[in-house]
């Protein structure tokens, strides 16, 4: 796991790249969220879509509710970035387009989009 700490606007967010699943499931999420909090002192946290398990994609699974909760109980703003082209859900779809409308969830194609929605003043 490769951690960068990066600072616009005064804000910042840590970037976070893994090659393997790192959220699996709510209290896998609860650690990230704790130890990036404890590591980084970030409360905007980007993550590679890689590093998140494909069950949270297929809604019908609860998996994206349950672990977005604990961002959003925490106080974390997460952005995930990533190519979400070949999903063809279409509740999926309005998910991602309803997060992205909102103030504490992204779903982007890349990390300096991420970024820039992590640390945009709103």
């Amino acid at each position: 796991m490769q951690t960068e700490i990066i600072t616009m606007n005064h804000v910042k967010a840590a970037v976070i790249y893994s090659g393997e699943c790192i959220l699996r499931d709510s209290q896998s999420a609860l650690d990230f969220i704790m130890s990036m909090k404890y590591e980084t002192g970030c409360e905007r946290i980007a993550l590679n879509k890689k590093a998140i398990a494909e069950e949270f994609f297929i809604l019908s699974t609860g998996l994206a509710g349950e672990i977005l909760q604990k961002f959003i109980n925490y106080g974390i703003k997460f952005a995930v970035y990533g190519d979400f082209s070949r999903y063809t859900s279409k509740p999926l779809k309005d998910f991602i387009y309803e997060s992205n409308h909102g103030k504490d969830v992204f779903f982007t194609t890349d990390r300096e989009e991420a970024v820039k929605r992590l640390t945009e003043i709103r």
